[in-house]
């Protein structure tokens, strides 16, 4: 049987993250059913892509300006840098407008098993920056995960030469969950991570 057009598209949008072959399908086939000036723009958006947005050269997020707005904000603070793993997570954090300082992303995590290791992240970046600005704190944001953990312990062992505070985000059990389904390390990690009320 021969591949058809609709079939490569469905391919295609099948390799994006947390989509698969019947989440592509229906993209596929939204698309087919919409006025075709939709899937004109979405292709000129696409095609555009990598020539309007580029890596901020002080931070590593996604931007269409260099710096980026975060980094080019005289309001934020710029002695706390917040450091995560990837562009999307800055997003995150910001659409939560709980932290006002700037950021500063590894571009992944240290997997020794996957052949990353801290060569081939930003972590020269990030100690320049700390070494040229006056940052007191640097924020470790990874996920709870063992590269995260991994990374994380790796970053306090190379920040400890300067005289700067070093945090992480806490990790424990989510608002609205229950501890029936929490695993040791959840637990754990909210024991050690408890306040005083």
């Amino acid at each position: 049987m021969s591949i058809n057009a609709l079939d490569r598209l469905v391919s295609l949008l099948s390799k994006l993250p947390g989509v698969g072959k019947k989440s592509a399908g229906r993209m596929a086939y939204h698309i087919l059913d919409a006025d075709p000036s939709y899937a004109g723009m979405l292709a000129e958006e696409l095609a555009g892509l990598h020539q309007a947005i580029h890596r901020c050269s002080v931070c590593g997020s996604f931007t269409e300006s260099d710096p980026c707005p975060i980094c080019a904000d005289s309001s934020r603070d710029h002695s706390i840098i917040c450091v995560v793993e990837r562009a999307q997570d800055v997003r995150v954090i910001e659409e939560s407008k709980e932290f006002r300082g700037l950021f500063h992303v590894l571009g992944g995590l240290i997997a020794p098993l996957e052949g990353i290791s801290p060569g081939n992240l930003t972590i020269g970046q990030l100690m320049n920056r700390v070494r040229k600005d006056s940052v007191r704190e640097v924020i470790l944001a990874m996920n709870p995960t063992i590269e995260g953990d991994t990374t994380a312990l790796y970053l306090q062992k190379v920040l400890k030469e300067f005289n700067i505070e070093v945090t992480r985000l806490a990790s424990g059990l989510p608002v609205g969950g229950d501890l029936e389904y929490a695993d040791r390390l959840t637990l754990s990690r909210s024991f050690r991570g408890r306040i005083k009320v």
